[in-house]
């Protein structure tokens, strides 16, 4: 029996997408330049050379705009960090750790604005927990969890009654299949990415006259231990 074939897409589809794709562009670049808060669909339309409501044939609001970004930079991330992994992936669990840290750093840093964009403060109104970025965000801790999954072997640290409760309530919530102990590792050393990072595209260590790329190497060193 022969398999069925591929819907090929229509020139009114590819159109489409191309548009979306643009305005996508644009927005991004808005956003390099002014932050979340500068993402204007009228300055958008008027690049493209059309009307404000003719732009929302292609995005609803602004609001699905943003979560488009979100979800292609939530993507873009774990695909980085994926690729990274895969390079060691039969060498044990602490290069994959420092894989994912570097490549954690040099997404952010290659492009601050759109990591500031995943992580910095969310703009006024809009649901930054709606599940479609929740699960798009997940994608990148559930190979940080695989990895300390693999690792094994690690001291339980002591984790009193409510934190363990709050852990297990994560994990479950999100599908991991993970204990407790290992569930604060995972925090634990997202938190600590996050931070370093933070600091580190906020030009904190620039400011101290600190080589960020030096001081990192010690922190993913501190972190695989």
């Amino acid at each position: 029996m022969r398999g069925s074939q591929p819907e090929r897409a229509t020139p009114r589809r590819r159109y489409r997408a191309q548009v979306r794709d643009e305005i996508k562009a644009i927005a991004l670049g808005q956003l390099a330049e002014s932050g979340p808060g500068g993402i204007s669909v009228n300055a958008i339309a008027r690049e493209l050379g059309v009307s404000g409501p003719a732009l929302y044939r292609y995005f609803a609001s602004r609001e699905e705009l943003l979560t488009e970004l979100l979800i292609d930079a939530y993507d873009d991330l774990a695909d980085a960090i994926r690729t990274a992994v895969a390079v060691v992936r039969h060498r044990g669990a602490r290069p994959r750790l420092e894989a994912l840290a570097r490549a954690f750093r040099a997404w952010a840093v290659a492009q601050p604005h759109r990591y500031r964009l995943l992580y910095g403060p969310p703009l006024p109104g809009y649901d930054a927990h709606a599940e479609r970025l929740i699960q798009a965000g997940q994608a990148s801790m559930n190979i940080l969890v695989d990895i300390l999954r693999d690792a094994g072997g690690h001291p339980t640290p002591r984790i009193n009654r409510q934190l363990r409760s709050e852990l297990s309530n994560w994990a479950k919530g999100r599908g991991i299949d993970i204990d407790a102990a290992n569930a604060l590792r995972a925090v634990l050393i997202w938190s600590r990415l996050h931070g370093f990072v933070s600091l580190e595209i906020g030009g904190n260590f620039d400011g101290m006259g600190i080589d960020g790329e030096s001081l990192f190497d010690l922190e993913v060193a501190a972190m695989a231990a």
